[in-house]
C-alpha cells in the first residue's frame, strides 16, 4: 500500500536521529541528530497540516535503539465463522488483538488479547502471517509496525464486551461487517480462512 514520501522519509530521519542519539557521545554529533529529528518531524508535520512541537514532543519521548512495534491478531472460529469484535475506537470491527506486551511470548499475547476483547478462552495453533502495517493495511501510521496473525482455537468462554469492545460476534467470510482497517482488512480476515481450512499452508509475509 503506498504511502506519502514525505511520511516515508520523516519516519526514517526519526529512526536515524533516535539510533544515532542512543550511542553517540559526541556533543556535536549529537547536536546533528537532535537537528534530523526535528527536520524529520517538521517534515512529518507539514505533510499531515498538525504542529511541529508537539510532534516534536512526542518524538522525545522515545530513546533506544528504533525499531518497529509489534501488534497480534487471533483469529478463532466456529461453524464457519470467524470471531470479530467492535471496536469502541471507531465502532468498527477487527479480529481481537493489539500491542504486544513485555514479558509476554507472541502467543501469550495473542490469547490475552482474545480473552479481554471478546471474553471466549484460547490457544494458538498456528502463526499464519507476519505483515508490515506499511503494505497492508490503512490509514498511513507514524510507526512502523509488524502485524503477526495466529490461528486460534477457542477453548471455553462466552462472548463478553470490554471496555474495548461494544459487540462480539461471528462472521461467514463474505458477509463481513464494516473493518477497522487500520487493525484488520478483508483480505487479511480471508487469508485467516484460507489457513484455517488448510493448516499445513505455509505462513504469510513481508
Amino acid at each position: 500500500m503506498s504511502e506519502p514520501s514525505w511520511l516515508v522519509m520523516g519516519r526514517e530521519l526519526r529512526a536515524i536521529a533516535q539510533i544515532g542519539l542512543t550511542f553517540s557521545r559526541d556533543p556535536f554529533d549529537r547536536q546533528r541528530f537532535e537537528r534530523i529529528r526535528e527536520l524529520g518531524a517538521t517534515l512529518i508535520a507539514d505533510g499531515a497540516g498538525i504542529d511541529p512541537a508537539n510532534l516534536l514532543g512526542a518524538f522525545q519521548l522515545d530513546a533506544g535503539y528504533a525499531t518497529p512495534k509489534v501488534d497480534v491478531r487471533g483469529a478463532a472460529f466456529r461453524d464457519g465463522r470467524v470471531l470479530l469484535v467492535r471496536e469502541v475506537s471507531d465502532g468498527r470491527w477487527t479480529l481481537p488483538g493489539g500491542w504486544a506486551d513485555v514479558n509476554q511470548t507472541p502467543a501469550e499475547c495473542v490469547v490475552r488479547e482474545v480473552a479481554e476483547e471478546s471474553g471466549f478462552t484460547a490457544r494458538a495453533i498456528k502463526l499464519a502471517a507476519v505483515h508490515d502495517y506499511r503494505k497492508r493495511n490503512a490509514p498511513h501510521q507514524l510507526d512502523s509496525i509488524y502485524k503477526l496473525f495466529f490461528v486460534c482455537e477457542l477453548t471455553g468462554g462466552s462472548a463478553t464486551p470490554s471496555n474495548e469492545t461494544s459487540e462480539v460476534g461471528f462472521f461467514p467470510r463474505h458477509d463481513l461487517p464494516p473493518l477497522s482497517l487500520g487493525r484488520t482488512t478483508a483480505q487479511q480476515i480471508g487469508l485467516m480462512f484460507e489457513h484455517a481450512e488448510n493448516p499445513q499452508l505455509a505462513p504469510d509475509f513481508d
